[in-house]
């Protein structure tokens, strides 16, 4: 990584600090005026720990309120949030996302240029030889079946759709291979269609949040949409993702780095050394490349190296 990668990890570390720090404050509110609550305010904040009322369960209008400013704090954390895939118009973006499964979108995106020069069509794609395609997309994992998925949904997509990728989620989830999530993800983010992506990371985060306790993705997806506008969903998505990724991990989240930790009641499970926990914060957050070879141009690291070189 160059200089400039290094400069920007360092302003994206001192941007985190600040808004962590300013997010506490605000997280404390007015809890009264006098020195010695003034002084446990202090003292809670200093160590990072949420504001907690011993013996009441939160309620539902709590947690609601709770959950919409962690989504407004995101927002200002990654004002560039963004789905991590390269892409250039739907049907690459329906691939790509077939292809993310069990692997790194930066694997796939170091996959993608070759296998979208081979088959840049819905029907060049259907016509591939199966072990030719096997072949371009075997670093992303599990390419046997990817290949059979790939050739499916393109041939669906060439008899029945006309050679373009729908638009609805009923159609969507019709094709070989394509779940809820990658539908989603297609209709947020090719076509503008709000939708909640429930991924690894945005199911982990939403329960250590306390949003929902389920763990089936449809009853995830519904508890989460039942809390926000729906022209929030899509972004809504992007940001927990972001979030899981760079700093809420899933052994080991980045406590003390957290710049919603005051409002996260699962504060704690991770490193709550703020210096320790800095030295585990990912991608643009830790100073490193993120996971696409073309970011948008407000991404603020470095584009991913690719493939061979990483």
């Amino acid at each position: 990584m160059g200089e400039q990668g290094a400069s920007n990890g360092k302003k994206l570390k001192k941007t985190a600090e600040s808004r962590s720090a300013s997010a506490k404050s605000r997280s404390a509110g007015t809890v009264g005026s006098g020195s010695a609550r003034r002084a446990k305010r202090d003292g809670d904040e200093a160590a990072g720990a949420p504001k907690k009322k011993p013996g009441r369960p939160e309620s539902h209008l709590a947690m609601v309120r709770r959950a919409r400013r962690i989504n407004r704090e995101l927002a200002e954390v990654y004002p560039y949030a963004h789905p991590e895939l390269d892409f250039r118009n739907p049907f690459e973006l329906l691939v790509a996302t077939v292809l993310s499964a069990q692997t790194t979108d930066l694997r796939v995106n170091q996959t993608t240029p070759a296998l979208f020069a081979a088959c840049p069509t819905p029907e060049d794609m259907a016509a591939a030889v199966p072990e030719e395609l096997e072949e371009l997309i075997r670093p992303t994992g599990f390419f046997r079946a990817k290949a059979k998925s790939l050739l499916g949904l393109s041939a669906a997509l060439r008899d029945d759709f006309g050679g373009e990728v729908p638009g609805r989620l009923a159609d969507l989830v019709k094709l070989p291979g394509v779940g809820r999530k990658t539908a989603n993800v297609v209709l947020g983010n090719a076509f503008g269609v709000p939708g909640i992506t429930v991924d690894t990371h945005f199911g982990r985060l939403v329960r250590r949040w306390k949003w929902t306790e389920q763990e089936d993705p449809e009853k995830v997806e519904a508890e989460v949409a039942a809390i926000f506008p729906k022209s929030e969903w899509t972004m809504l998505s992007h940001r927990v993702i972001f979030h899981g990724r760079r700093v809420c991990h899933s052994r080991k989240p980045a406590c003390g780095a957290c710049p919603i930790a005051p409002l996260c009641p699962s504060y704690g499970e991770g490193e709550t050394d703020p210096e320790k926990a800095r030295t585990l914060l990912k991608y643009e957050m830790g100073g490193r490349p993120g996971q696409r070879l073309n970011p948008p141009a407000d991404y603020p690291g470095s584009p991913a190296p690719p493939l061979g070189t990483d």
